[in-house]
């Protein structure tokens, strides 16, 4: 009995019209990225392990898939892994063609991902992300056009989000307040948790990771901070004015909300000290946003690194960047039912195929709409019409030509809408402009 075919867990397939839903996506972003000077780049799905392993902490690098050696080294420890993220790999990049980039350097970069996590709604095991990072640059005019990019993708693709800001010199500012100087990871791992598992869940964590209970209870009103952006950075600068890298953190906050009002960029921003991003590589600014309408995780993140190249033996060499989660998008635009039907267009019309010289007058009128770029195609065999009406059904096509043996004579064709039925005889030579206004 032969097996039953399946895919791994945490994976999918798409059918055409997904596929092509997905393809909005990706061309979106790619359109926005272009649009604001960033270059694409592609990197290999496998790295070696020695690069992706210490840089995503404790957490992410149990989630590393492993790949198994073969051959004569079969039995050695596996030296190589499926790519965590795409930040990794474009800095060793950066590193080692850094004798051919111009810096500051800015490029997007559009494939998949891989992560040995457990399947849930929302979480896979194999994704794409669609990054975009600018790395040579301290400037903060590059967390602004970040911003805007959220903002120009968000809105083209009309998702309505929150983009949620926060600062790990803040954080930092913080774990210095409470008297834990040395527990940053500690304390942003778990509080990076508020939104999944609630306050008391990461109370207890914070204590299993040896915050003891006075800091814990200092740390819970900076959590629990409300009201403005402004009025919350006031708050802050008073709670840490013992903390030189806090103040640091809070004119980095001020300065980009700055930047925002005065541009009037369109959309909502709120500044959340519990956003941490469990990764070890951030230093500045950290993004997040989360769908308005639909309940998901994240759908694009990401933050300023200072020194991430630095592991690669080029220090001090600064970079900002977010990253589009694919999937997660895709999920939220079809519960909403947000894709065009532009987006899912395939096939506009559907030769019958009738044989002999009808079927070679076909092929030549065929041509010449896919000249003018008309998506056409023509039913491969001269099978009944019921048939090959059927299969123009099936496949949301929505016109159909009839080239028979009285239009061939005549020289004309019979077009047929296949939403409404109506049916319209026309000279032949008038079918391209005809498919072109419809």
């Amino acid at each position: 009995m032969s097996q039953k075919p399946s895919i791994p867990k945490g994976t999918r397939d798409f059918s055409p019209a997904e596929t092509a839903r997905r393809n909005y996506i990706f061309d979106t972003c790619r359109r926005v990225f272009r649009l604001f000077g960033y270059s694409p780049i592609e990197t290999p799905a496998m790295e070696n392990l020695s690069t992706l392993l210490g840089k995503y902490g404790e957490e992410g690098d149990k989630l590393l898939f492993r790949i198994q050696n073969s051959g004569e080294q079969a039995s050695a420890p596996p030296e190589k892994g499926l790519r965590y993220d795409l930040t990794v790999p474009f800095a060793r990049y950066v590193v080692q063609h850094q004798n051919d980039i111009a810096f500051p350097f800015k490029r997007f970069q559009i494939q998949p991902v891989w992560r040995a996590d457990r399947p849930q709604k929302g979480r896979y095991r194999e994704f794409f992300q669609c990054d975009v990072d600018v790395i040579g640059s301290r400037s903060l005019v590059n967390e602004l056009e970040l911003i805007q990019i959220v903002a120009e993708v968000f809105g083209h693709l009309g998702v309505a989000v929150t983009l949620k800001l926060n600062n790990r010199k803040i954080l930092a500012g913080i774990a210095e307040s409470i008297g834990h100087p040395d527990s940053l990871v500690d304390i942003t791992v778990a509080i990076d948790k508020l939104d999944k598992i609630g306050l008391e869940a990461v109370k207890s964590e914070l204590a299993e990771r040896g915050i003891d209970t006075d800091a814990i209870a200092r740390l819970e009103p900076i959590l629990a901070l409300s009201g403005t952006n402004s009025a919350k950075l006031d708050s802050l600068a008073a709670t840490l004015s013992d903390s030189e890298i806090g103040l640091a953190g809070i004119a980095e906050m001020r300065e980009i909300f700055g930047l925002v009002d005065a541009l009037e960029i369109p959309l909502h921003i709120e500044l959340d000290l519990s956003l941490a991003r469990g990764l070890n590589y951030y230093t500045g600014t950290i993004f997040e946003v989360k769908a308005r309408d639909w309940s998901i995780g994240s759908i694009c993140g990401g933050g300023r690194y200072d020194d991430l190249t630095g592991i690669f033996g080029m220090p001090g060499v600064s970079g900002v960047g977010i990253s589009f989660g694919a999937d997660r998008i895709f999920d939220v635009m079809e519960g909403l039912d947000l894709f065009p039907a532009e987006a899912v267009a395939g096939t506009r019309v559907l030769f019958l195929n009738f044989g002999g010289e009808e079927q070679a007058a076909s092929l030549r009128l065929l041509a010449r709409l896919r000249e003018k770029g008309i998506p056409a195609e023509i039913y491969p065999e001269a099978a009944k019409m019921k048939r090959q009406m059927e299969w123009a059904n099936r496949r949301s096509i929505p016109f159909v030509v009839i080239l028979g043996a009285d239009e061939l004579a005549a020289g004309t064709v019979t077009l047929k809408n296949m939403q409404t039925g109506e049916q319209q005889q026309l000279p032949a030579a008038s079918l391209p402009e005809m498919l072109t206004t419809k």
